[in-house]
């Protein structure tokens, strides 16, 4: 099996399986419980909130747990739109969010908010000045994701704090569940003031991510409850997983500029056998200035279906996307590639390459050979089916 797909989730580490394991046996009382069973529990939970927050350069207290990226975004955009020093009803964000914010926004448009969608160049990313132009008296949120889990785009986060330091009561949220791991990420230097990430993006378990939220926060809970999380997500925590998560945040962090570089190499690999494929299309970043992340290329191959080429791929036993895992199922074509300016024609027949340190040069070659015996049979298809 070639698994091209670490994008959408990705094969847990053999080691923090047997971390889960160890603490979902050994450790599994209520961490909330007075007993010796859940204070053992409370003191694992305490001990990987620490991992995480020196894995992201910010304070213990400042994590909060959740379920996945897409709760953590959806708690701190309903949250701070409801807490009591968020008054005004503007936001902006940008036409291209991974769907966790973009259609918690568009939910929030529905109610009264107003909602800018920044607009992105023909390689997904946003620009400086376009924010700046689009800032109101009445702005309360920036919601900006790092790296774009369909085109690989990187935004220019950094910059975008830079200016939002200037402008004190507007709140800069970062999803960031695409780029930990595989990229540099600084929330305090950057002026980041909340951030989000997912455990199965980076060789976690599905169950646990975390949102890092800046101390002097004010908002309120998605979830009420217990007063768990600081009072900030009640519920029962998901110990094991939260504990094998902050394994992998170690990890991960430790090894963030040696991923980069492997990931990168195997992503110019492909891309230099691509070319070779009659009629192939670079969707996202190509100009030197904007390589993209390491480990997302997005392509597409004019008069093929995306569709019938996953299938094809999969009858191979090669697994690969043609957008993100929360939209691949709809027929339509992707709403981010739509609105980074590809068109329709394109867009369908867009196939999503991601990548973990697991894949190797020789599943690169596999793929690029039995890719380009798919193409040529099914153009042969389509020549007889016209003719």
């Amino acid at each position: 099996m070639i698994y091209f797909d670490n994008s959408a989730t990705t094969l847990p580490d053999e080691d923090i399986l047997a971390t889960y394991h160890e603490i979902a046996t050994g450790c599994f009382g209520n961490p909330s419980s007075l007993h010796r069973l859940g204070g053992k529990a409370a003191l694992k939970l305490e001990q990987a909130r620490g991992v995480c927050a020196a894995s992201l350069g910010v304070k213990p207290e400042e994590i909060i747990f959740t379920s996945s990226g897409s709760e953590s975004n959806n708690t701190i955009i309903k949250g701070l739109v409801t807490g009591k020093d968020f008054h005004g009803k503007h936001i902006i964000t940008t036409s291209v969010e991974h769907a966790s914010v973009y259609e918690t926004c568009k939910q929030l448009e529905n109610i009264g908010y107003s909602i800018t969608y920044l607009p992105t160049d023909g390689e997904g990313c946003v620009h400086v000045k376009d924010v700046i132009r689009e800032i109101r008296k009445d702005t309360i949120l920036v919601a900006v994701m790092h790296v774009n889990s369909e085109l690989g785009s990187i935004q220019p986060i950094a910059d975008i704090g830079r200016l939002l330091s200037t402008y004190p009561t507007i709140h800069f949220h970062v999803d960031a569940v695409q780029s930990f791991g595989k990229l540099p990420l600084s929330p305090k230097e950057w002026g980041i003031d909340s951030l989000s990430i997912s455990a199965h993006k980076f060789h976690g378990l599905r169950g646990a991510g975390l949102l890092y939220i800046r101390s002097g926060t004010s908002f309120s809970p998605l979830v009420n409850g217990g007063g768990q999380e600081h009072g900030y997500r009640a519920g029962t925590e998901n110990v094991p997983c939260i504990v094998a998560m902050s394994k992998a945040m170690h990890k991960q962090h430790l090894q963030q500029k040696d991923n980069y570089s492997y990931l990168s190499n195997l992503k110019q690999y492909l891309l230099d056998g691509l070319i070779e494929i009659p009629g192939y299309m670079l969707n996202g970043p190509q100009k030197q200035s904007k390589v993209g992340a390491p480990h997302i290329i997005n392509f597409s191959l004019p008069g093929l279906k995306s569709e019938e080429l996953l299938l094809a791929l999969e009858s191979e036993d090669i697994y690969v996307s043609k957008s993100s895992a929360c939209s691949s199922k709809s027929n339509k074509p992707s709403r981010v590639l739509l609105y980074a300016g590809i068109s329709g024609i394109i867009a369908n027949s867009a196939i999503r390459v991601s990548f973990s340190t697991y894949n190797t040069m020789e599943e690169v070659d596999t793929f690029i050979l039995t890719l380009q015996m798919i193409v040529t049979k099914l153009r042969i298809k389509y020549q007889m089916k016209h003719n």
